[in-house]
């Protein structure tokens, strides 16, 4: 079932975010008096399809393969043209209405993430703060001044009312110089400036899932790692572990949450593994075998611990005075969710520079299966997870279309650039040479995301 509603999921995102996408190279190619063949939503044959009216009768397409679609324009270098409708085809317009045509596709993508985050501020966006839950003794965190139970109030200049904006912001200052500035309001109320050094880390810390582990922290509120509950026979009773038993430590690797632990124990699948606890003032290791553990219908590796009920009613409380909400009114909204989406697209294209030069990981890059997988997760958590999940897509399909690639739009607007320079159109041989190297270009990176999403889920 998860798959299935991670495949529609996916094939709901793709289609709304490729059907705004298109729409703006139809709408503009419309307005700008340019004849439209053909809108298709989809590659391949077309599983239905209507003629629009007279006198253009554009056909619009729902095709079979639904990874993309496209808009064909009336052109002269594909088939030849009536002369009543020279003036309507593509080739013969002027050079900056075929560029306006060509940025629209990506320029709707932009208006489609405004519109969402506009829709979701509206509506109010729950949100946790950004909370200091855990921070490891000896990283970059405890050095540059970090506590359990900080708030941070500003990283940079950037005032951070949610952990979403916390964590924007410690990545935009992270590419920036690795010096990462922060004002925090501890545990007794008092406001002080740290400064987290990660220099000369930024591609380890750029690495999936590595940014707060390695600054040495844990975001929200956290579940301290002691064993409120052990289940009958399991691994943990059998190997000695008690009720009230504190776990520092797996295998020399230090433990500050139950969350830790989980993953943690997850990693030793059918393996014996360490595990030192603080029991009665003294520290012990207990060797306790990873075993399967079923429970409530579900398999999983574990040693049959839980959390207390008091530490979960503790967790929960907490949880509930850091939640906030960012809503506002119909225009306030609208500023947010433009400010929103070039803070999104300015962090996409300075982590995309960084790629190119070597200094962020090229494992951030996620194929159909990760997205597909984002697309399921985001959908199950309601609207306004499932609406910021299609705001980030359109954002990067925004600015992967607008890459000088000659098959992408963005390089398709480097050839009209070029002809608008020269005063002439450049020659067929070009133009085809342009298209291969696009298309190989396009295979290369779609077999190395595909990679990259592949090594997640076997990993």
């Amino acid at each position: 079932m998860d798959i299935l509603s991670s495949i529609l999921a996916f094939i709901v995102a793709i289609g709304v975010l490729v059907a705004f996408h298109e729409f703006g190279h139809f709408w503009v190619a419309r307005r700008l008096g340019m004849k439209v063949l053909r809108f298709s939503i989809g590659f391949g044959k077309p599983l239905a399809k209507l003629r629009g009216r007279a006198p253009d009768n554009t056909e619009y397409w729902l095709s079979a393969i639904p990874l993309g679609g496209y808009v064909k324009l009336l052109d002269e270098r594909e088939a030849p043209v009536p002369d009543a409708e020279r003036s309507r085809a593509f080739n013969n317009r002027p050079p900056l209405h075929r560029i306006a045509v060509l940025f629209a596709g990506p320029g709707f993508n932009f208006v489609f993430a405004i519109l969402a985050y506009w829709l979701m501020f509206i509506v109010g966006v729950p949100s946790l703060k950004p909370y200091i839950g855990d921070v490891v003794p000896g990283s970059i965190a405890a050095e540059g001044g970090l506590a359990a139970g900080d708030e941070i109030r500003k990283v940079g200049g950037v005032e951070t009312e949610t952990l979403e904006d916390a964590t924007l912001a410690i990545l935009d200052e992270l590419l920036d110089d690795g010096r990462i500035p922060m004002t925090v309001v501890g545990r007794n109320g008092e406001t002080r400036r740290v400064e987290l050094d990660a220099r000369g880390k930024v591609g380890e810390l750029s690495e999936p899932d590595a940014l707060f582990p390695g600054l040495g922290l844990e975001l929200g509120p956290v579940m301290p790692p002691v064993i409120g509950t052990l289940l009958p026979g399991g691994p943990a009773a059998e190997a000695g572990l008690e009720v009230g038993d504190r776990v520092v430590a797996l295998n020399g690797e230090r433990v500050g949450s139950f969350d830790v632990l989980s993953r943690l124990i997850k990693q030793h699948p059918n393996e014996t593994v360490t595990l030192r606890v603080e029991r009665g003032g003294a520290e012990l290791d207990i060797p306790v075998q990873v075993r399967t553990i079923e429970q409530e219908g579900r398999t999983y590796p574990g040693i049959g611990v839980g959390a207390s009920e008091e530490a979960s009613r503790e967790l929960r409380s907490l949880a509930t005075r850091l939640l906030t909400e960012q809503r506002y009114g119909v225009g306030q909204a609208l500023v947010h969710g433009a400010q929103k989406t070039w803070e999104v697209s300015a962090l996409t294209v300075r982590m995309l520079g960084r790629m190119v030069i070597g200094e962020v990981s090229v494992r951030n890059l996620s194929g159909p299966i990760a997205i597909a997988t984002y697309a399921g997760d985001s959908a199950q958590a309601g609207i306004g997870a499932f609406l910021s999940f299609l705001a980030l897509i359109s954002v990067s399909l925004g600015l992967l279309n607008l890459l000088p690639v000659p098959i992408l739009d963005g390089g398709q607007i480097v050839y009209q650039v070029v002809e608008w320079v020269k005063g002439e159109p450049l020659s067929e041989r070009t133009l085809i040479v342009g298209q291969q190297i696009g298309l190989w270009l396009l295979i290369v990176l779609m077999g190395f995301v595909f990679y990259n999403d592949l090594t997640r889920v076997f990993s």
